[in-house]
């Protein structure tokens, strides 16, 4: 008897498990590609629009689109993370930050908000960053009270570089220096740090004025006046201190000691002190 040869079978009754077996294979091969993919465009979205600096324009209505979208997904803000914060009010930070609980976590730019947080008077750098799924994290570097400015009958806080930190709560500042008058910001550091490196001077300074927005006077705790020349502050302040050590001349009362002249010293004693003529 003869053999007939048999090809491959090819049954309609058989095609579907061989379908169902080659589709199970592909789901396994696509599945994470797909996910790699919409990752990939979530990413190259996000750079596009949520790192816009742009208020307005395609970019940023792509950026509000793309937060929309992603938020159906669960990225949503959850929290909210300040670290560094000492001076700030807090309600003043979230309002610049511009991002509350439950807001699309994609759909705000990290870059305008920095921006908005760096107009603060205490905020002197921000950094903002987004951890998906939920969390916006703050790290902030705020300005340092370096002074007391006292202008026109108005006390505020000011830091080393003579910027404006604050204008309220100066009260809890008052062991800081006080400067007075304009131009004491942009010229007190140096003051300043040569009272600081003289403490038995420093702790006899009630202020220091600046007079002309050329030159400073020391008001003395003994209501006595320090005229200081101009530009040769440290050089007065050393001689000051050699005079107090050998003449204790701090402590007599005078109501003004003027160093102005580099050659003399110009005392003037207070008026009640006169002698009677």
């Amino acid at each position: 008897m003869s053999r007939v040869a048999r090809g491959p079978r090819s049954s309609v009754k058989d095609r579907p498990g061989r379908w169902k077996l080659l589709l199970r294979r592909q789901k396994r091969l696509i599945r994470p590609a797909g996910w790699i993919g919409f990752a990939a465009l979530v990413v190259l979205l996000g750079v596009i629009a949520v790192h816009s600096s742009a208020p307005g324009g395609t970019l940023a209505t792509l950026r509000e689109r793309l937060g929309g979208a992603t938020a159906f997904a669960g990225l949503r803000v959850t929290d909210v993370v300040i670290e560094g914060r000492a001076n700030t009010p807090e309600p003043l930070l979230r309002a610049a930050l511009g991002v509350s609980i439950g807001d699309p976590i994609l759909g705000f730019s990290v870059e305008l908000a920095r921006q908005r947080l760096e107009t603060l008077s205490w905020v002197e750098h921000a950094t903002v960053e987004r951890r998906l799924p939920g969390t916006v994290v703050l790290f902030l570097q705020e300005r340092r009270p370096f002074a007391i400015w006292q202008n026109q009958g108005k006390f505020v806080l000011i830091d080393r570089n003579g910027q404006l930190v604050a204008n309220q709560n100066v009260a809890e500042f008052r062991q800081l220096p006080l400067v007075v008058g304009p131009g004491a910001p942009a010229a007190a550091a140096m003051l300043v740090d040569a009272l600081t490196d003289r403490p038995d001077l420093q702790k006899r300074v009630i202020a220091a004025v600046r007079v002309g927005e050329r030159r400073w006077n020391l008001r003395l705790n003994n209501g006595a006046d320090v005229m200081l020349p101009e530009g040769h502050e440290i050089v007065a302040l050393d001689r000051l201190m050699q005079l107090q050590q050998q003449h204790a001349l701090l402590d007599r009362p005078l109501a003004a000691i003027d160093m102005r002249l580099g050659d003399r010293l110009v005392l003037r004693p207070r008026p009640d002190e006169k002698k009677p003529t």
